[in-house]
Parts: C-alpha cells; sequence; structure tokens
C-alpha cells in the first residue's frame, strides 16, 4: 500500500530550506493578557522539533 502523509503534521510542522523542521511555539493561543509583552514577544516565531522527535515527524511527512 501507498504510504500516505499524515495531514494534521503537515499543516502544523514546515520543512525549512536546509531540511530544518520548524513548528509553531505553544502557549499563545488564548489567556494571553496576564502574560508579560516579553513572554509573548518571545513566543512569537517558530521553535525547531526536537531531535528526538525529527525521525518520527520525518515519518509522519513521507520524509524517509
Amino acid at each position: 500500500m501507498k504510504q500516505k502523509t499524515h495531514k494534521g503534521t503537515a499543516k502544523r510542522i514546515k520543512v525549512s530550506g536546509s531540511g530544518k523542521l520548524l513548528r509553531n511555539q505553544a502557549g499563545k493561543r488564548h489567556l494571553n493578557e496576564s502574560m508579560t509583552s516579553k513572554r509573548r514577544r518571545n513566543l512569537k516565531g517558530d521553535a525547531s522539533v526536537a531531535q528526538a522527535d525529527v525521525k518520527r515527524v520525518n515519518r509522519l511527512l513521507g520524509r524517509s
């Protein structure tokens, strides 16, 4: 059977030009009013996927 991309993972993870896996940082959807500006600012931007998860995420994305 043909291997399929895990669509939930594909929507959340972006592959950079160098092949690094990038994800959005958690904790910024709601309840931000009580956070300091510094904390909100630091949650901006992408974070890279943990090294322990890279192999698993690549498999979910159909990259072997």
